[in-house]
């Protein structure tokens, strides 16, 4: 059978976690651009399913396709290692240094990424920007617009409000990558991580890398959104809430449904690791897996 245990997948999450932090600069950037232009391509995607079927929820079923083929080709994505490295810092596998590093450059290609695909998809749209009747082009100026100046005008209710969605957001996109750790095979990963990310996608919550492609394209084409609306209102509380969400709500809740935080100072004293030899076996690999 191709199932991994929690225990082994708690393993997994940890030594990916060590992993990415390790990784140079250079490939931090790449995997971001890549992972960025990727998803913002299956954003496209599932608005185009919606505008042919007028059924939100097909485009839903179809934009994990986009995490799917980052996960499975080792890219990064922010928002999945929220729930990961922290864990690696948690059991002193690295430094919040190390981990802070990865963040910064992996969301800086993310943002290179998605605006470079925003550039060539509007060209794409507007026919080299001869034609603005196709109706993919109000889709993204509304979602623009509703990203950012909606929770504008709720004020301090609109900032909590696009907070809590981030967090909820994050919280399945987390459980997609982790769910990736539970199959040893390329059929179980992809169905396993598939259902969190139809979750999140289905109900409209807030994504910070999706939204690095939606906002700038929507203000490509029009939206009556600023560069400050952008951030203030959407881009820094979404990022905010990513991270809590990942950090909280999988990254430690799972870890505490495997193993205690004072086992694991009892074994940091002792010297001895608080996972067994043959849950390491079991994973070898995994970790590779993101």
């Amino acid at each position: 059978m191709d199932y991994v245990k929690p225990a082994a997948v708690l393993t997994a999450m940890i030594e990916a976690g060590k992993n990415k932090a390790e990784l140079p600069v250079m490939q931090l950037l790449v995997r971001g651009i890549l992972g960025g232009a990727i998803l913002a391509c299956a954003t496209t995607l599932a608005y185009t399913a919606v505008a042919q079927t007028k059924i939100p929820m097909v485009g839903a079923v179809i934009f994990p396709v986009g995490f799917v083929i980052i996960i499975l080709l080792g890219l990064e994505l922010i928002t999945g290692s929220f729930a990961l490295i922290p864990l690696a810092v948690l059991e002193k596998k690295t430094t919040v240094g190390r981990m802070l590093n990865n963040f910064v450059w992996v969301a800086a290609g993310h943002l290179i990424g998605c605006v470079v695909y925003a550039v060539l998809y509007g060209l794409t749209l507007t026919k080299m920007g001869t034609d603005m009747s196709n109706p993919l082009i109000q889709t993204l100026i509304t979602a623009s617009e509703a990203k950012t100046t909606a929770y504008k005008h709720l004020g301090g209710n609109g900032m909590m409000l696009v907070t809590i969605k981030a967090m909820l957001c994050n919280w399945m996109v987390t459980l997609g990558a982790v769910m990736a750790m539970t199959s040893t095979s390329t059929s179980g990963k992809i169905m396993a991580m598939w259902l969190p990310i139809l979750i999140f996608f289905g109900q409209g919550f807030e994504h910070t890398v999706v939204n690095m492609f939606v906002i700038p394209a929507g203000m490509m084409l029009g939206a009556d959104v600023s560069f400050g609306d952008w951030w203030i209102w959407n881009g820094i509380p979404v990022l905010a809430g990513n991270f809590i969400g990942g950090v909280l709500f999988t990254g430690v809740l799972f870890y505490l449904s495997q193993r205690s935080f004072k086992e694991t100072r009892k074994g940091a004293e002792q010297g001895i690791a608080p996972v067994r030899k043959s849950t390491v076996t079991e994973t070898v690999g995994l970790e590779r897996s993101l």
